[in-house]
This record gives structure tokens, sequence and C-alpha cells, in this order.
């Protein structure tokens, strides 16, 4: 394939397709108010996506509880107080003509009680002082995704990505480093796949037959088992119980470097399986036009721009023009940054990024 191939239109299983390969991914910003509204900066911020050509913009991670939350100015969607702010988002991405997905995440052990989490984990022995999770309490918060995706609905979004990466809840179930429970949330890796399962299909029942549904996964770190991975992913994709599958990798194309299945490509272990109607894509220092389009040559259906996106506002638009385009070398300056629009509540969060400004 080449890079035009990237400017393609791709159907998804349900609602509207995706008028080009290009999806936004859900970048952490900081930049919303304290109680998680969406702020004037979260407000230019997406009103420049709009502008950029991206066929789908996530949000940042979205807490479903107030209990749940993992940064300062973290945004929000568990009240209906939230509900005016998303509305006006989800409306400047649609004019702009793409479309659109709330992320859904709670931070479940890493809640941050300085912020007014309360940490959730899954097992006693996680955080000191801090008792497992009731299943009464894990059905609470399956609940609480659910009505954050009606929420997010309501706001006029397209669809809701379900955050299962980087050890926030659905991922530190999924680990039987983190979840060592004996009710239906433990034990086998059926028991622990059923918060996410079960929270997706919550989200499928209680929304619109058009709304879409994403998964992000990460594979790494936290105890996970990238075989036991492998297996729920190929459930989930066999069911169809998704639209979109987000592979969160640190680099695209990295190798598995230890276990069974060492020396092979880790994208390549999932888009190897069968996906019937689902769609799959990844994240992972893609910086360039020709690694976005190298992506679709090594089986993925879309690519995800974050840090380049951040650098560039209209990637997608940059790579339509250029062929050749490549983002500008890191680290960059702070002024680079605001000389492009970025607000200085995102520039100072990445600014904590290792190598990103300097």
């Amino acid at each position: 394939m080449s890079v035009s191939d990237l400017f393609e239109p791709l159907t998804l299983a349900h609602g509207p397709a995706m008028r080009n390969r290009f999806m936004l991914a859900p970048l952490t910003n900081q930049q919303s108010e304290h109680d998680g509204s969406a702020s004037p900066f979260d407000q230019e911020w997406i009103r420049q996506l709009a502008r950029s050509d991206y066929a789908l913009i996530q949000t940042c991670a979205a807490t479903v509880e107030a209990g749940g939350i993992a940064f300062e100015r973290q945004l929000g969607v568990h009240s209906d107080a939230h509900l005016p702010g998303l509305t006006e988002m989800a409306t400047s991405i649609r004019r702009g003509g793409g479309l659109s997905a709330v992320q859904l995440h709670h931070a479940g052990h890493r809640a941050r009680p300085e912020l007014g989490g309360l940490p959730a984990p899954a097992s006693d022995s996680t955080v000191p002082g801090v008792k497992a999770l009731t299943t009464d309490e894990v059905e609470r918060i399956r609940d609480s995704f659910v009505a954050a995706a009606v929420r997010a609905e309501r706001a006029g979004f397209d669809g809701v990505a379900v955050h299962g990466a980087f050890g926030w809840i659905l991922s530190e179930f999924m680990s039987p480093l983190l979840n060592d429970r004996t009710d239906k949330y433990g034990g086998s890796t059926e028991n622990r796949a059923r918060l996410t399962i079960e929270v997706i299909e919550g989200i499928r029942r209680a929304c619109g037959p058009e709304f879409q549904i994403g998964w992000r996964l990460s594979v790494e770190r936290y105890g996970l088992r990238l075989e036991e991975l492998r297996d729920i992913t190929a459930e989930v994709l066999d069911r169809e119980l998704i639209d979109y599958l987000d592979l969160a990798l640190w680099d695209s194309a990295q190798l598995v470097q230890e276990g069974a299945l060492r020396g092979q490509s880790m994208l390549g272990i999932f888009t190897g399986l069968p996906r019937k109607s689902v769609r799959v894509g990844t994240a992972g220092k893609i910086m360039s036009a020709q690694r976005a389009g190298q992506l679709l040559d090594e089986g993925c259906d879309f690519v995800l721009i974050g840090r380049a996106g951040i650098l560039q506002r209209d990637f997608p638009r940059q790579v339509k023009a250029n062929p050749r385009y490549d983002s500008a070398q890191l680290p960059v300056t702070a002024q680079y940054l605001r000389t492009g629009g970025l607000s200085e509540r995102f520039i100072n969060y990445v600014s904590g990024w290792p190598s990103f400004v300097y």
C-alpha cells in the first residue's frame, strides 16, 4: 500500500464510516477544570483538531466516577454537570466532519486521594491499608462505565473508547499479579476479563444501535500475560463486541522480549487474529507519513496519532500534502508548542515527558 491509502474511507460495524485511516489517540493533557468540566483550553484544543481532517477524535481519559480520578484537571464524564462542555466538544468535532468518542477511564488502585480519588484495588495487598473492592463495588464501577457511555451519547458523541490499558482498573483486573480475587471477577482468565466484557456488553445494550465502541488495550507491564490477552482479544473480535481495537504499544515496531512468543512482532500477534467486522489499529511512535503507511501493510486498518499530533495539530493534512512528511525532531522548545497553539497547561504537562520538551 502507499501513503495515499491512508485516505481511503473505512466502514465500522456501527454508525458512520471513518473518512480516512487517521484516529487521534486519547491524550492526557490536564487542562480541564478541577471539577472535571471541559475548560476553554479543552474546547480550543478540540476545535484545532476538528479542523485537522482526523477521521475519529478521542477525548483524553475521562473519569466515569469522581473517585476514579488519576490526574489533576482530568476531564470528567461522571456527572450531568459535565454535559454542556462535552456537548460543545462533540459539536465542534462533528462540524469538522469527523467522528468522536469519549475515552472512559477509572484509575482503580491508582486513584489519587489528594485529588479526591478513592483507590479501588482488585486485591487486598495492592494498596497498603486499602481493602479490595467487594463484588457489589465492582458491579457499581461497571455500571458507572455504562452510565458514562450513555452520558457521552446524550452529549452527541458518536461513541466511546473503553480504557483497558496501562494498569488502570480494567487492565488491573486482567492481571494475575494485581488480581487475586476469589469471586467471579478473579481466578481464571475468563473471570479476570469479566469486568471488561461486562462493561462493553452493558454499553452495547444501553446505547443506540449506531453507537460505536472502541477498546484500548496494552499488553505490557503490570503483570499482564501476553498469551492471555491474545486469547481474550480473539474472543472479543470473534464475538464482534466492539467496533475497533486500539493497541496501545509504546513502539508499533517492537518485538516480544520474552516468553513463548519471543522475537515475534507484538503488533502482528494481534493483527494476525481473525477480526470479522472489527477494525484494528495501533499507536506507538508513528511520527511520519511513511510509518503510517507501512502500518497498513503490517495489518492495521487505521493508525492512532499521539505525539505527532501534539507537535503538529493537523498531522493528517500534512501527510496528504506531503507523502514524505516527518514530524519535527524531538525534543522541541516550549515556544515551538506555544506557537503551534498548545495551551500553557498542556505544555506544562508534556514538559514532564522524557526528551519531549527542552
